[in-house]
C-alpha cells in the first residue's frame, strides 16, 4: 500500500510577486509579470524581455552575510523554502530532523555567478580573484544542501537537474521517497535564476526564445498561431509534503494531495519533442496508471505550454493521444503566458499553481490567446480565468534532451 502524501505548505517567488496570495491573484487576473531585461544591458540581444522577479530583498529571508555566499537561485529557494515551513508550522527537532529531506532541483545551476567570476578572471588574470564560495555558490545541489543546513533537515539531501522538467521530477521523486518510507517529510520544488548575458544569448542562437513585436506582456502566447517562442524567467517554487497520516497527528492544514507521477524520454532529438508528441502521451498514461485512475477522471490540465510551435503542437497531440474525446472536454491552460519559462523552476511553480486551482475551484486563463490555431484546437481557457467544481489534475513538464514529468493532484477533501 503506498503512503498517502498531502501538501501542508508552499512558497511562491516569481515574476508575479513572492509569498502565497498575490502571484495567485494575479495569474487569476490573467496579469503578465514579463517586461524588459533590466538585470543587465540586453540592448545588444535579438531577445530583450523576460520575466524578471521584481522586489526581491534576500536580506528578508537570509542572513545577510550568507546570502552573499549564494548564487540567486539560492537565495530563491532559501525564501521560498522559508515561506512554505512558515505555511505548513512544521518544526524540525533532533528527534524528527531525520525524517525530513530535502529535494530542490535547478535546471542551469549558478549560471550568473559563473558568469561573473569567469570575468573577473579573464579581466585580472589573477586567480585569487575568484571567491572561495565561487563553486558552492555554482553547484545546482547547493538549494538543497543550504536549506537543510539552515534548518536543520537531516533525511535525504538530493538535487536533480532535468532541464525543464526539474520541478516536476523533483517533487515526483520526493513523492517516492516518502511512499517508499525513506522520510516523512520533504521539502522540494524547484529554483532558478539564469536570466543572464550568455543564457539569453544561448536560447536566442537557438531561436527558442519569443520574437517581440511590439508590447512584451505579448510576447509569451502558448497555443496561439503566432506563437513564435518562450519568455525566460526565473524564480523558486517550494513544497511541504508528508504523508497524510504525519500531518493530521501534528494537525497541519492540508491543501492538496499529491496522488500521481509519471515519466518517459522521447529518446529523439535534444531540443525537438518526439513526433506526434509519442513521449508525452507514455508520459501522462504512467501517471494515470500510478494515480490508479482512467483519463475521464482528470478534470484540468496545466499545461507545459511553452508557447513555441513545435512542444504546443506536440503536448496537444499527446493530450489527444490519452484523452480521446475527453481531450476537447477537459480544460487547459499555460501559466508561461503570464510568468514567462521558468526553466528548472517552472514545474514546481507550475505544481502550486494547479494545486490552487484544485483548491479554489478556479482555472487561470491562458493570456494572448488571440488567433486560433487549427491543429491546437483544445479548450486552453483562453484569456479570462473561468470557475469550475474540480477534482484532479495534471501538471505537465517537459524538457530538453526528450526528458518528460506529469504530475497528478487531486482536490483533498478529508
Amino acid at each position: 500500500m503506498k503512503r498517502r502524501v498531502v501538501i501542508t505548505g508552499y512558497g511562491l517567488v516569481t515574476p508575479l510577486g513572492i509569498g502565497f496570495r498575490e502571484p495567485w491573484e494575479r495569474l487569476i487576473k490573467g496579469e503578465s509579470g514579463i517586461d524588459y531585461i533590466t538585470r543587465f544591458d540586453a540592448s545588444t540581444m535579438k531577445s530583450k524581455i523576460a520575466g524578471e522577479v521584481k522586489d526581491f530583498n534576500p536580506r528578508d529571508y537570509i542572513d545577510p552575510k550568507d546570502a552573499k555566499r549564494m548564487d540567486l537561485f539560492t537565495q530563491f529557494a532559501m525564501a521560498a523554502a522559508k515561506l512554505a515551513l512558515e505555511m505548513s508550522g512544521l518544526e524540525i527537532t533532533e528527534e524528527n530532523a531525520g525524517r525530513i529531506g530535502v529535494l530542490v532541483g535547478a535546471g542551469l545551476g549558478g549560471l550568473e555567478t559563473f558568469e561573473r567570476f569567469h570575468k573577473r578572471l579573464i579581466q585580472t588574470n589573477n586567480p585569487k580573484k575568484v571567491s572561495p564560495f565561487f563553486i558552492p555558490m555554482l553547484i545546482s545541489n547547493m538549494a538543497s544542501g543550504q536549506i537543510g543546513i539552515r534548518w536543520g533537515a537531516k533525511g535525504p539531501s538530493i538535487s536533480i537537474s532535468t532541464a525543464c522538467a526539474t520541478g516536476s521530477h523533483s517533487i515526483g521523486y520526493a513523492l517516492r521517497t516518502i511512499q517508499y518510507g525513506d522520510a516523512d517529510v520533504m521539502i522540494t520544488g524547484g529554483a532558478e535564476a539564469a536570466i543572464s548575458p550568455v543564457s539569453v544569448s544561448g536560447f536566442d542562437a537557438m531561436r527558442a526564445l519569443a520574437d517581440l513585436k511590439d508590447d512584451p506582456k505579448k510576447a509569451s502566447r502558448p497555443f496561439d498561431k503566432e506563437r513564435t517562442g518562450f519568455v525566460i524567467a526565473e524564480g523558486c517554487g517550494i513544497i511541504i509534503l508528508e504523508t497524510l497520516e504525519h500531518a493530521k497527528q501534528r494537525g497541519a492544514e492540508i491543501y492538496g494531495e499529491l496522488v500521481g507521477f509519471g515519466q518517459s524520454a522521447d529518446a529523439y532529438h535534444i531540443a525537438a519533442p518526439s513526433p506526434n508528441g509519442e513521449g508525452p502521451t507514455r508520459c501522462m498514461t504512467n501517471a494515470l496508471s500510478d494515480a490508479g485512475i482512467s483519463p475521464e477522471d482528470i478534470d484540468y490540465i496545466n499545461a507545459h505550454g511553452t508557447s513555441t510551435p513545435l512542444n504546443d503542437l506536440a503536448e496537444t497531440q499527446a493530450i489527444k493521444n490519452v484523452f480521446k474525446d475527453h481531450a476537447y472536454k477537459i480544460p487547459i491552460s499555460s501559466n508561461k503566458s503570464m510568468i514567462g519559462h521558468l526553466l528548472g523552476a517552472a514545474g514546481a511553480v507550475e505544481a502550486i499553481f494547479t494545486m490552487l486551482t484544485l483548491r479554489e475551484g478556479i482555472i487561470p486563463p491562458t493570456i494572448n490567446y488571440e488567433h486560433p490555431d487549427p491543429e491546437c484546437d483544445l479548450d486552453y481557457v483562453p484569456n479570462v480565468a473561468r470557475e469550475a467544481k474540480l477534482q484532479y489534475a495534471i501538471s505537465n513538464s517537459f524538457g530538453f534532451g526528450g526528458t518528460n514529468a506529469s504530475l497528478i493532484l487531486k482536490r483533498f477533501d478529508g
